[in-house]
Order: structure tokens, then C-alpha cells, then sequence
């Protein structure tokens, strides 16, 4: 019988070898895991300090909408959002703000989201600015956010001077004679079950006369 105990030598070289590969990749992925949950925490460090160049934008942009605008902020591992929806009597308007990293937890990606239904004109939805982390340009954010509030300002007061939108919202003040948008009526009176409209006081008063 001839001799095989080299070739065993050789399998169990070969899977000695494969086990130490196995071990090493295994070695190598717990590294990368922990150097992911290191970023994660650096990105959750660069969360908070950011904090002072979002919020108080956020909160100016709130105040100045009133109660046209509802906020819900979200906070979670790797991402925070700020949902807005605003009441108009015209769209659904609902805008969002969200900061996350991409996958690899590389990069700090902060996105603009826009959605108005119906769509009935043209407008951006979708616009983004990215920083590797630890690198991230505080007066390029800075100045990526006002552009974007700006924006969705004018996106917003277009959406309300847009005929396509105002088309079922138009009403006649029946003293001036004049046709404006319902909503920005001045006064309303109640009359034998109707409702008027009115583009200023005066003519409120007016009608008010005439009618009793």
C-alpha cells in the first residue's frame, strides 16, 4: 500500500490554512464594525454640535409661519428630521429636513424634501448637501439652509398666487365687485344662510346696510 500520509499532511495543511483565513476575515470584520460604531459616535458628536446652526433656523422659519405650520422633529441613531406640514386651504404642504450619514457612515448628508398635492406647477423636490464628518463647512450649511428656506418661501407664496390653484377658491365681494381668493377675505357676513365675502371692513359694513 503506498504511503498517503503526505497528501493528508497537505488537506490538513490546506484546512489550517482556510481556518486561519476564516479567523483573520473575522477579525477584520469586528474591526470594521467597531470602527463604524467610532463614527457613529463622532456623527452623533457632530448632531449636537450642529444643533446651534439648524435650530434656531428651523425655529425662526416656524415663528414666522405662526400656526400655518405644524413641526414634528425626529431624533434617532444616525439621523435627524424635522417634518413640516402646513395648513392651507389650497395643497397639502409638507416639507423635510433630514440630516443622516450614507451607508459606510462616511459622509453627513443633509437633505431638503418637498411634496405638494396636488401638483399643479413646477418645483424643486429634492436638493442635498454632503460633508465627509469631522469636515464639515459650517458657512456652506449655513448658507444651504437659508437658500432652501428661501426657496420653499417662494415655492409657497406662488402655490397661492397659481390660477390653477386658486381656480375653486375664488369668491366676489358683492359691494366692490371684486374677485380675490376666499381665503384672504378681509370680513365675512352670514346672510339667509350664504356666506359673503369681503375685501375690506368698509364694504362689510356697507353690505350690513343694505341688507338689515
Amino acid at each position: 500500500m503506498e504511503d498517503v500520509s503526505q497528501l493528508i499532511d497537505r488537506i490538513r495543511s490546506e484546512f489550517s490554512l482556510r481556518k486561519e483565513k476564516i479567523k483573520q476575515q473575522q477579525a477584520e470584520q469586528v474591526e470594521k464594525l467597531h470602527e463604524r460604531q467610532r463614527r457613529l459616535e463622532q456623527l452623533e458628536r457632530e448632531f449636537e454640535s450642529l444643533r446651534g446652526t439648524w435650530k434656531p433656523r428651523l425655529d425662526a422659519f416656524a415663528k414666522e409661519f405662526g400656526d400655518q405650520v405644524v413641526i414634528t422633529p425626529i431624533v434617532s441613531p444616525g439621523q435627524r428630521q424635522a417634518s413640516l406640514k402646513f395648513k392651507s386651504p389650497l395643497a397639502t404642504v409638507c416639507l423635510r429636513f433630514s440630516a443622516a450619514s450614507d451607508v459606510d457612515v462616511r459622509n453627513l448628508i443633509v437633505s431638503y424634501d418637498l411634496e405638494i398635492r396636488p401638483i399643479l406647477m413646477e418645483f424643486e423636490r429634492h436638493s442635498e448637501i454632503s460633508f465627509p464628518i469631522g469636515q464639515i463647512d459650517r458657512k456652506r450649511l449655513t448658507d444651504w439652509l437659508d437658500e432652501r428656506m428661501i426657496q420653499f418661501v417662494q415655492t409657497y407664496l406662488a402655490v397661492h398666487e397659481n390660477p390653477y390653484y386658486l381656480k375653486d377658491q375664488m369668491v366676489e365681494d358683492p359691494v366692490a365687485g371684486i374677485r380675490f381668493p376666499k381665503f384672504t377675505a378681509a370680513a365675512t357676513r352670514e346672510h339667509k344662510g350664504t356666506t359673503y365675502y369681503f375685501v375690506a371692513e368698509e364694504t362689510a359694513a356697507e353690505f350690513e346696510k343694505s341688507h338689515g
